[in-house]
């Protein structure tokens, strides 16, 4: 018919299909304006059920549930009939596109009206990974405690250009007695000062004969080369970690597990470092991770910590020692690197109605790090150094032992800090604390999912030695609640790819390093020549043991990293807390000189309560 039109009279058929692309196009605009309209309702009645929320929880009111069923819903654009009556418009016009344009399959109409419509605008939840990231980008930003990359910009805002500023050279020039050069810049930066400081080293422990062997000579050569990268920085601590598989192939580091002992050629070396990075220890770090992430996604970790802070009351010391041990409780179970965020997303109240200089602020937010940094010695998940700790104790012990021993080391040694802060801040003097005000939502089922999954993994890894029949290591029960998250969509992808994965790499790192001092029989010999020259000392001062006690010296080394705290860039914690300002004025609540005169004595009383009650402990649980 159409050929028979076109014959006869083709301006005929010109306008008729003219007729019908204009018709196509109205109906697909009818479509658009209806679904937005729909949308724009949604978004309104979400926006007043936010809102009201917001304003229970800040005045400590109970008016939504009234508020919505007597005011917004019966409003003309939220009643039902109003929504059925624009659906069944949405039908009729999908139904005139089908018949105009799809030759009345509706299903097909249906389809390509809908590719028209934008993606419907929604609130997503934060992870604390994800506002850990943020913070990360925050302090690269300032420049604070990183080190400048070798040929990275300097990203120091007092050294930022300015609107109106001559571009600085990329060289510098010298003069000396033979005439000017000109050298890059970045290679008389302290960066590369450094890296050819730490590079010259190495290669003069690769030539000079130390050890007998030379897989111990290599060994030791690359043992100090990554401690002063880490050290340093020179480097991102990641790209360090990185390294040293490289450098345990390269060298031919490792040897044959069996005697006699065969340095293993580089395709064997490349098996067994790559194993050893990725263990057991890896998914019980991931598994964490995944913990702190459905606990902070869903505000049940908030839930918590605002139900007990709402009972601290109005005191300063009240306040304060409640806040820490919430951060120290925090730090078990979503680790000392998510709890601090947490913690200082919750006083935020607190701190808009106190004085930018109060001594309550710097008391508040520098006990919540301190706190943060002791709790990550409170549970084998708490931190990487208990998890690196548990690779290398044989036997491991069970959760019911690190409780045992680091409980009351932990809460022990927050006291004392409390106590320190109070004395050197004083932080009660002419302070009004506004209360913290507890969440009032009631928990769903999602949040009941997270929180059972949460407990039986706790409960199995508590019980991991007696079911190792079963499960083998605590690593295969970390695969739980990353199965049961993420496989039923509670995380997602995203939540997945915002993990802490520098922090992971760093850990692999560490344990092919110390797989790497293990097999190349390095370790054995400075054990033996440690053995030789301590051989008539006591393991505390007042006794000798029969035995040796390999546990109790690796457990103890853990608790200290966690009571190392005296600089802000001895850990997330700390570096958290210095980022810390004033939203009004963008000043910050703490100085380096804060850190320094109370983070420092705060280590020193942390170290002090490890050798004395921690050991003890240690000694009666039987490390």
């Amino acid at each position: 018919m159409a050929m028979q039109l076109e014959e006869s009279d083709p301006g005929q058929l010109s306008a008729l299909y003219d007729s019908g692309i204009n018709v196509k196009k109205r109906i697909i605009s009818l479509y658009v304006n209806l679904a937005e309209l729909k949308s724009f309702i949604q978004l309104n009645q979400t926006g007043f059920k936010k809102a009201t929320k917001k304003y229970d929880k800040v005045c400590n009111r109970d008016i939504r549930k009234n508020y919505m069923d007597k005011v917004v819903n019966p409003s003309y654009p939220f009643r039902e009939s109003t929504i059925g009556t624009l659906d069944e418009h949405i039908k009729e016009i999908e139904q005139t596109y089908a018949d105009v344009v799809t030759k009345g399959d509706l299903a097909l109409g249906r389809r390509e009206l809908r590719l028209h419509l934008r993606e419907h605008v929604v609130w997503e939840r934060n992870t604390v990974w994800r506002e850990m990231i943020g913070i990360e980008r925050k302090a690269q930003a300032a420049n604070f405690g990183l080190r400048q990359t070798l040929l990275g910009n300097n990203n120091d805002p007092s050294q930022a250009r300015l609107q109106g500023d001559h571009e600085e050279s990329k060289t510098k020039e010298f003069e000396t007695p033979v005439g000017r050069y000109r050298l890059p810049r970045w290679m008389v930066s302290s960066t590369f000062l450094t890296l050819v400081v730490i590079l010259t080293t190495f290669a003069v422990l690769l030539m000079v004969p130390i050890m007998k062997k030379p897989e111990q000579q290599n060994c030791l050569a690359m043992l100090v080369l990554v401690s002063l990268l880490w050290a340093t920085e020179a480097i991102p601590l990641f790209v360090t970690s990185l390294l040293v598989p490289f450098l345990v192939v390269v060298l031919r580091i490792m040897r044959s597990e069996t005697q006699p002992h065969t340095r293993l050629d580089s395709v064997a070396a490349t098996k067994a470092v790559f194993a050893a990075m990725w263990t057991p220890v890896i998914m019980l770090l991931l598994g964490g991770f995944t913990i702190a992430a459905a606990l902070s996604k869903y505000h049940i970790a908030k839930m918590m910590a605002t139900f007990v802070l709402s009972k601290a009351g109005t005191r300063a010391r009240t306040v304060l020692i409640t806040n820490m041990f919430v951060a120290m409780f925090l730090s078990m179970w979503i680790s000392n690197v998510a709890a601090p965020v947490l913690c200082f997303s919750i006083i935020q109240p607190i701190l808009r109605n106190l004085p930018a200089d109060s001594n309550m602020s710097k008391a508040l937010i520098l006990g919540i790090a301190l706190a943060s940094n002791i709790g990550g010695a409170a549970s084998p998940i708490a931190s990487p150094q208990n998890i690196i700790a548990l690779q290398n104790m044989h036997p491991g012990p069970s959760w019911g032992i690190w409780f045992f021993i680091a409980l009351p080391v932990c809460i022990i040694t927050i006291l004392l800090i409390w106590l320190l802060l109070l004395i050197s801040f004083k932080p009660g003097r002419g302070t009004t604390i506004v209360p913290i005000r507890r969440m009032k939502d009631k928990l769903n089922g999602v949040q009941y999912f997270i929180i059972f999954v949460t407990l039986a993994t706790i409960v199995l890894w508590c019980v991991s030695h007696q079911l190792q029949d079963t499960f083998g290591d605590m690593g295969v029960i970390a695969i739980i609640p990353l199965v049961l998250f993420f496989g039923t969509g509670i995380l997602t992808k995203e939540d997945f790819n915002n993990f802490l994965w520098t922090i992971i790499i760093l850990a692999a790192g560490g344990l092919s390093l110390g797989k790497a001092v293990s097999s190349s029989g390095l370790l054995h010999t400075i054990a033996k020549s440690i053995t030789e020259g301590v051989s008539d000392f006591s393991v505390y001062g007042w006794g000798e043991y029969e035995q040796p006690h390999p546990n109790l010296l690796v457990m103890g080394g853990a608790l200290m990293c966690s009571a190392a705290m005296g600089l802000p860039t001895s850990g997330f914690p700390n570096m958290t807390a210095i980022m810390m300002e004033v939203p009004e004025t963008g000043v910050r609540y703490l100085r380096v000189r804060h850190f320094l005169t109370r983070g420092v004595p705060s280590s020193i009383l942390a170290g002090l309560t490890i050798v004395t009650l921690g050991y003890g402990l240690m000694v009666a649980a039987g490390l």
